[in-house]
């Protein structure tokens, strides 16, 4: 079967909603990487499977899939023929930091109810002038998600806490994000050999400490591009050496070029009904949403 990736994104006039991104991808498979908000995900065809917080997980039929900010994951078709989604990334004025631990324990959530009332919200955001409704159905889905995450959970893992030098380290990687630090600078900054550094951040998140830099990056850029900034522009905000150098990361973490990307605003019609034909492929134009905010690292 022949790859095939559609990718529609844009950032919508709703506080609180960062990014909406409609996907169907046959063969893209992303690698580990964090965001720094929450993960709001559908599955309308086919199933995805991903790892998180050292676990397995998938996205059956109805499941909503809350993945929580700064927890490593990854993501790929749990079967040939790929998958169809749509994500919601969500700021933390929805979900704050206290959820996080419970979202990584049980990130899959069977509620028919909350997953209807997702897909709503997705039409919602999708027509422009109707951001008082979208605001509504989003105070909806986060009460009822903060009902689901103040269940009862198991004991926290008595590793998960007091991560010490991992999190002064991650700290420190979103302190330089633009800019970046060498291994041995950052291990004379926090008084730690570089071996122990690297040990104990892949110990304490699941992922290399240049694994997250790059993938925070990414985050960064892909943002800017929904602002309305230029490839190359974003890529020396963000970090990256070079436009190639975006560019090569960028298609192993989304599937498809930063210019694309850029250009993947799609119909209004796609991305009220979620529909295949709906998402703009690889080369249509778009712009950043009036009224957006700029970004930066």
């Amino acid at each position: 079967m022949v790859a095939r990736q559609e990718v529609s994104a844009w950032r919508p006039r709703v506080p609180g909603v960062a990014e909406v991104l409609h996907a169907r991808f046959t063969g893209h498979a992303y690698p580990m990487h964090v965001h720094d908000v929450w993960t709001l995900l559908i599955v309308d065809d086919g199933a995805v499977r991903y790892d998180l917080n050292r676990r397995e997980h998938g996205t059956p039929h109805d499941t909503v899939s809350l993945l929580p900010p700064q927890v490593p994951h990854n993501g790929s078709s749990a079967t040939a023929r790929g998958f169809r989604k749509r994500v919601l990334y969500l700021d933390l004025t929805q979900l704050d930091e206290d959820f996080i631990d419970p979202a990584a324990d049980s990130p899959d959530i069977a509620d028919p109810l909350l997953r209807r009332r997702v897909g709503q919200l997705h039409t919602a955001l999708a027509r422009r002038g109707d951001e008082l409704e979208a605001e509504s159905r989003l105070a909806l889905i986060g009460e009822r998600l903060r009902g689901h995450l103040r269940q009862p959970r198991p004991a926290a893992d008595p590793r998960a806490t007091g991560r010490g030098v991992a999190g002064d380290l991650r700290e420190l990687l979103d302190e330089r994000l633009p800019h970046g630090l060498t291994l041995d600078e950052a291990a004379k900054l926090l008084h730690a050999h570089p071996t122990h550094l690297v040990r104990a951040f892949t110990t304490a998140f699941g992922i290399a400490p240049h694994q997250y830099l790059t993938a925070r990056r990414v985050e960064c850029a892909r943002r800017m591009l929904l602002d309305g900034r230029p490839p190359a522009e974003a890529a020396a905000a963000s970090g990256f050496c070079d436009q190639p150098h975006l560019t090569r990361h960028f298609k192993r973490f989304l599937g498809t070029t930063p210019g694309r990307y850029a250009r993947s605003s799609g119909s209004l019609a796609g991305r009220a009904l979620g529909l295949p034909d709906g998402l703009i492929r690889a080369g249509t134009r778009t712009s950043a949403t009036p009224g957006s905010r700029p970004t930066e690292c």
